[in-house]
């Protein structure tokens, strides 16, 4: 508690001497790489569910510049490679889907998103991956997940529909402000979500509480919904009342012991 007190008071300082780095919405005013990783590192060490494995994490600004990449493994090899672009898709997708007045996580999005009548299906398949400037050339791939990371600066795009992407949220004039993107990826989708939502927690920018969303918790607007049942429809999943919806996992802990956003 007193760790994340103080991140939360060191944040506050930055986001007052940054007010108008935030009106446009730079990266100046979000964590840096080290800060990313510790909040990574402790968030993985806490959160048991998923099959344990080492993660990703990349926040991306309201423009959907990338401003750090981290790792919580010892090495860059230590994590599924392929989820470093991933935490960056989850990254972008978060940011580009949330408002100062709604939340959405990619785990919101999973049901909406499928065929034979899902209301967004489609959204996938928008804002393609840079894939240039997401993996650069093979000099840079020593640099993934530090402070020069190839991406950091760049633009990545790309939509992710399941768990992982959160929206970054700041108290800026008394109201709540949306001011990036959090994505976090290397384990079963429902983890990515846990994990993500602890580390959005840790940093302090999690200013949800008069933020709507789809979850039917006030306490965790955009929290991941475990509520698809019953016999698989023709697109292969089951029903979602909610229509966000996402599937269970390997190992899947209960959304609702996460802690409550702040306010």
């Amino acid at each position: 508690m007193a760790t994340r007190l103080l991140a939360g008071l060191v944040f506050a300082l930055i986001v007052l001497s940054a007010v108008p780095a935030l009106a446009q919405s730079g990266c100046s005013a979000l964590p840096d790489q080290a800060t990313l990783r510790t909040a990574l590192i402790n968030a993985v060490a806490v959160e048991s569910s998923g099959l344990n494995n080492q993660m990703w994490a990349t926040i991306v600004d309201r423009d959907g510049v990338v401003c750090a990449v981290a790792f919580s493994g010892s090495d860059r090899g230590a994590q599924w490679p392929g989820s470093r672009v991933i935490a960056a898709q989850k990254a972008n997708t978060a940011n580009a889907f949330s408002l100062d007045g709604l939340a959405l996580s990619t785990a919101n999005l999973y049901s909406a998103v499928q065929p034979f009548g899902g209301s967004l299906y489609g959204l996938q398949h928008s804002n393609p991956v840079n894939a240039e400037a997401a993996y650069g050339t093979a000099a840079d791939t020593a640099n993934y997940g530090q402070a020069n990371d190839v991406m950091v600066g760049k633009r990545i795009g790309g939509v992710n529909v399941f768990g992982g992407g959160l929206g970054l949220y700041v108290k800026l004039g008394g109201a709540d402000k949306v001011v990036g993107g959090l994505g976090v990826s290397g384990d079963t989708s429902c983890a990515d979500h846990m994990i993500a939502w602890r580390v959005r927690n840790n940093l302090g920018l999690d200013h949800l509480k008069g933020v709507n969303g789809v979850s039917g918790d006030a306490d965790r607007p955009d929290n991941i919904i475990d509520d698809i049942s019953g016999a698989s429809t023709a697109g292969g999943i089951g029903i979602s009342p909610s229509g966000f919806g996402h599937p269970t996992c390997l190992n899947t802990a209960n959304p609702a012991t996460l802690p409550k956003v702040a306010p």
